[in-house]
């Protein structure tokens, strides 16, 4: 379980930063709810800041998160990337958006785990597709990339099921509001960064 959770400081590109732990990158959609997902984990409401107006978030937020397993505590950071697939922000300031989380993604080689937040009543968009076969194009042999369907909990039976029978590798299915999956999603994180 997490036992303690804190924010480090917000990136705007790539750079070096003094904190050492296993690094998490988690990302998605404008609005998937990540900053939710991350607050959820570390049961702090606070931590994490989401913004009613998707887009709007541009920094790379890291967190300081120590993880208790059995008797060992874990050190991880958490980062939390700006949501893609805005819409109300300019060209311009798209493309200098995009190549600084491109950069950021490709030079820090010392991410372990890419986990891939899609809103589960949208999993077919082409958007995720691309993001996907994006971040295995750039993963070394020593990262992950999970897939974790966010919102489970707007789903009805026939929907889940439909989503599960098409899914085409390993995911978990979370829900911040009814709080479900989210020990899944910590056993996971630890099977995949402490293997």
């Amino acid at each position: 379980m997490v036992s303690s959770a804190s924010f480090i400081k917000s990136l705007s590109s790539f750079e070096d930063y003094e904190k050492s732990g296993i690094e998490i990158v988690f990302l998605g959609r404008s609005n998937v709810g990540k900053s939710s997902l991350i607050n959820s984990l570390c049961n702090n409401k606070k931590l994490a800041k989401s913004s009613s107006t998707p887009g709007k978030t541009r920094l790379i937020n890291l967190f300081d998160v120590r993880i208790k397993d059995d008797e060992n505590l874990h050190n991880f950071i958490f980062i939390d990337m700006p949501g893609f697939g805005y819409a109300r922000v300019s060209k311009a300031l798209k493309r200098i958006w995009d190549k600084n989380l491109d950069e950021f993604l490709k030079l820090r080689k010392s991410i372990k785990l890419f986990i891939h937040l899609i809103d589960a009543r949208h999993s077919d968009l082409e958007l995720d597709d691309f993001v996907r076969k994006y971040l295995l194009s750039l993963m070394n042999e020593r990262q992950n990339l999970l897939t974790v369907f966010t919102k489970a909990d707007k789903l009805n039976q026939s929907e889940l099921h439909h989503l599960k029978s098409k899914a085409q590798e390993d995911f978990l299915l979370v829900s911040n509001t009814k709080k479900t999956g989210l020990k899944d999603l910590e056993n996971k994180i630890l099977q995949l960064t402490l293997e």
